[in-house]
């Protein structure tokens, strides 16, 4: 099979859920027309050599495995995409799935972002005159920026580098005073880390010469305020009725079921962890570094001085649901376990994504697709219900089910309200040839 990277794959894919993962991964991998190599290495089978993981990081005894899961129905702005997430939570895939599937219903998901700049500081100390230092750096800016492009003619030739300076100054600090430079830089379709520590690094003796000063940090911030990727959905009350609820009311639930994180911390850092459990998995799956996107979430979520929501809930005045996130979203196709992770290259040849700034932008689709589903749940028949219907799988397999028993212990404590390890046990002690006592 050869990879046909001009035709955008269909998202919607019946009855996923009744298929074995052989039967999933062939279902996938026609859809997207990927290679029999992909294919292999999205199924999980020898993608890392023990010599490839020892290159990667240090002290290496081996590699710890996470579920590879596709998120089907994903619509946005008009494309359809297969959405690889890599994580260990039960609920995360389905539920993505299952709002894309509503999302998609009413035209998709509606996405933009920003020019994937990053910024890059540079602390200065022992400087007494810090307004005059300021004021000496922006006189200099020109030739700052020529120096930070100096060393990357790729980068450059690519339409990126170095773009702007800022330059704060902080009187009152446990340090002293000091001057803070930013690099603003065009990173194109790095995640951006190494190329704007580079510049740091190479400009710091001569952001000293011009201030005096004693130049400390030079390191990027994980707060990319310049990298914003946004994205909305429009949602007929209808199509999010449930078996007890209009849909009008359900949509009402939703916007005071949000309401209640934009105003308390306490809340939105559940609201917001929610927003990350779809983020996150699309990041790892990707190669890119969850940890930067986590950080710069959730400093953009606390920027006015208190934490609030990543999200908002809104009705328009004709009745539809309007849900938007928008948050930094620092990630890159090249670079990094990007380009080291053979199942990275996978996912990212399997969502067919032609840019970081796309990547960001279905990344932060399916980020909304996820607080959609929780606050849809929490509106009508609460958070457990679903998500521990979606778990008994694992109580069963905690309990010693292994097997066709998984799926007939999960489906047997589901139907009788009792979806715990003892339940699951006494199921299995009670099944000829069973685990019985050995368990």
């Amino acid at each position: 099979m050869t990879e046909d990277t001009s035709r955008a794959p269909n998202s919607r894919i019946p009855n996923m859920r009744s298929m074995t993962p052989e039967e999933r991964l062939q279902a996938v991998s026609a859809e997207a027309a990927l290679s029999n190599d992909d294919a292999r290495v999205l199924s999980g089978r020898d993608v890392l050599p023990p010599a490839l993981a020892d290159g990667m990081i240090e002290n290496v005894i081996g590699k710890f495995e996470l579920p590879m899961g596709v998120a089907t129905n994903f619509t946005v702005n008009g494309r359809d995409y297969l959405v690889p997430m890599a994580v260990e939570e039960p609920s995360v895939v389905a539920a993505a799935s299952y709002m894309a599937r509503i999302a998609r219903d009413n035209g998709g998901f509606q996405a933009s972002s920003d020019r994937p700049v990053m910024r890059a500081q540079i602390q200065v100390l022992g400087v007494g005159d810090t307004a005059g230092a300021r004021h000496r750096i922006l006189q200099n800016a020109e030739a700052l920026i020529a120096l930070a492009n100096s060393r990357d003619k790729v980068l450059i030739g690519l339409g990126g580098g170095c773009k702007d300076i800022e330059v704060h100054v902080f009187d009152d600090t446990p340090a002293g005073p000091m001057v803070v430079l930013h690099l603003i830089v065009d990173v194109r379709d790095a995640m951006g880390a190494n190329t704007v520590n580079t510049m740091a690094e190479m400009l710091a003796p001569e952001v000293e010469k011009i201030t005096g000063g004693k130049v400390r940090l030079r390191i990027l911030s994980n707060l990319a305020d310049l990298r914003l990727a946004r994205a909305r959905v429009e949602l007929r009350p209808d199509t999010l009725s449930t078996d007890t609820l209009e849909g009008a009311e359900v949509a009402r639930g939703m916007v005071e079921a949000s309401a209640l994180a934009i105003v308390d911390p306490y809340r939105a850092a559940t609201h917001n962890k929610g927003i990350m459990n779809g983020i996150d998995p699309v990041v790892i799956a990707t190669g890119n570094d969850w940890r930067a996107i986590e950080a710069g979430a959730h400093a953009f979520a606390a920027r006015s001085g208190r934490y609030t929501s990543l999200t908002r809930w809104e009705l328009a005045g004709d009745g539809r649901l309007v849900g938007t996130i928008e948050l930094p979203m620092a990630l890159g196709l090249v670079g990094g376990a990007t380009k080291t992770h053979p199942a990275a290259q996978a996912a990212l040849r399997l969502m067919k994504v032609q840019s970081a700034s796309e990547l960001a932008q279905v990344t932060a689709a399916v980020g909304l697709a996820q607080n959609m589903a929780a606050i849809r749940a929490l509106a009508t028949e609460g958070i457990q219900r679903g998500h521990m219907a979606l778990h008994a799988r694992n109580i069963a397999i905690t309990a010693g089910a292994s097997g066709a028993d998984i799926d007939r212990v999960a489906r047997a404590i589901v139907a009788a309200g009792d979806i715990s390890v003892d339940a699951a046990r006494a199921l299995l002690a009670d099944t000829p040839g069973g685990a019985g006592n050995d368990v």
